[in-house]
């Protein structure tokens, strides 16, 4: 009889793993792909900063506030965008997300002056919105919690290989393509980088599919396995969207996240710049050595959230990181050579990403239905708002003072404050992984 038993409980386990081998083959690739490209075309701007510049007489000041104002269109549409998600499904919100952000991106090659950097800019966020955490709702359709960090890990993974990607792809551009067929270098970058994603768009409606039910790949007993991972009753947690607001957990991750947020974008647009400012000059390279530090953070984040599903926690694998990026961020500011700049801005990079990635799993534990829509939407809609700050104070310090140093500080102190807001968060008892 216990024979009998083990065997059926050997026979569900490899039930569940193949179910779940086929889901991360079909659904992980295409949406890891989509964000690779947000990704690129939401920090591209900090290569093309390098020459755009003077060609267009920005500050620093102002290229801080374009660059960040991209979040403010991003906040104001994203919970609207989720919802909708929500209502209408992933096909055709994603979709129509890819389609318009696409369209956009490619469209800065039109920019002229600083008023139409600050509007496309914003109509880049507002168009945008709502596709990362409608990926995290859609991934919460599929995965159950135990699985859900790892299945974070591959899709947020594709962010940093947007980075290392992105920096040799941007500046190799905009060196070559210099003046061919009267553009500038950084406007031929904008066009080949921004197509794509809206091509994607078109492929986004004819392959995703809105939920497990509906996919014509899954056999009923399949969909079964599924249903019954990720449908469990969840004692504790939120039921609607109101309730998700009134839960004041949602308002300590939305401020830990802000933090967050604001040390991984000082990274992302202001990358460049610091390989430049410690003494690399020639633009190609500087594409190339800009890699380093997202290759670094692939490597991070794989481990970090494999270690967090294994040991099914949360609060530590997420805190920890942030204060050491916080503290290689310290080091960054203050390096003055290129190799302890480049090294300390590598870890910083890493560990930053590896804390961003578990943050996402942990919202799970709280909220489901609508309130998981909405909450994740909340969530990253404040915390988005260190998008906007993150770049703009670096800019405006960086005006005063003509040095990133200050600006790097206050952004490591952010990251210090994030990580001690999501060590007294309380765990909500995440269940031991299950996967191999």
């Amino acid at each position: 009889m216990v024979a009998n038993e083990a065997s059926n409980m050997s026979g569900i386990r490899e039930a569940e793993v193949a179910v779940y081998r086929l889901v991360s083959w079909r659904v992980l690739p295409f949406l890891a792909i989509c964000y690779l490209f947000a990704y690129l075309d939401r920090i591209n701007i900090g290569f093309a900063k390098l020459q755009m510049q003077s060609d267009l007489a920005l500050s620093d000041a102002a290229y801080g506030l374009g660059a960040g104002i991209f979040f403010l269109g991003y906040v104001l549409f994203e919970v609207p965008s989720n919802l909708l998600l929500a209502k209408i499904g992933a096909r055709r919100t994603l979709s129509r997300i890819l389609i318009l952000w696409g369209m956009t991106s490619a469209a800065m090659l039109f920019v002229t002056n600083v008023a139409a950097f600050y509007t496309l800019r914003f109509l880049l966020g507002a168009f945008e919105a709502g596709f990362a955490p409608g990926m995290i709702y859609y991934l919460s359709l599929w995965y159950p919690r135990a699985r859900m960090a790892r299945a974070m890990a591959i899709v947020l993974g594709a962010a940093p290989v947007g980075g290392a990607i992105g920096g040799p792809l941007s500046t190799w551009i905009m060196t070559h393509l210099a003046g061919a067929s009267g553009l500038a270098g950084w406007q031929w970058m904008f066009l080949i980088e921004g197509v794509p994603s809206a091509l994607l768009g078109g492929v986004a409606y004819l392959f995703l599919v809105d939920k497990p039910t509906d996919a014509p790949w899954l056999t009923a007993a399949q969909k079964t396995i599924i249903a019954s991972q990720v449908e469990r009753p969840a004692t504790g947690r939120s039921s609607s969207l109101t309730k998700a607001l009134a839960d004041p957990r949602i308002y300590i991750l939305a401020a830990a996240y802000f933090c967050l947020i604001c040390g991984l974008y000082a990274v992302s647009f202001w990358l460049p710049t610091i390989l430049k400012s410690a003494g690399l000059t020639d633009l190609f390279k500087i594409g190339m050595y800009s890699a380093v530090p997202y290759l670094a953070a692939i490597v991070a984040m794989y481990i970090l959230s494999r270690s967090s599903d294994r040991g099914g926690e949360r609060r530590w694998h997420s805190a920890a990181p942030a204060i050491l990026g916080a503290g290689f961020l310290t080091v960054a500011a203050y390096s003055t050579s290129f190799p302890a700049a480049l090294a300390s801005i590598t870890l910083a990079t890493a560990a930053i990403f590896a804390s961003y990635t578990v943050f996402w799993a942990i919202p799970q534990e709280h909220f489901k239905g609508t309130a998981a829509a909405g909450g994740i939407a909340f969530i990253n809609s404040i915390g988005l708002f260190g998008g906007f700050f993150s770049p703009t104070i670096i800019g405006w310090t960086k005006g005063v003072t003509g040095s990133l140093q200050a600006g790097l500080l206050v952004i490591a102190a952010l990251l210090v404050i994030g990580a001690v807001l999501l060590a007294l968060r309380r765990e909500a008892g995440v269940p031991q992984a299950v996967m191999p």
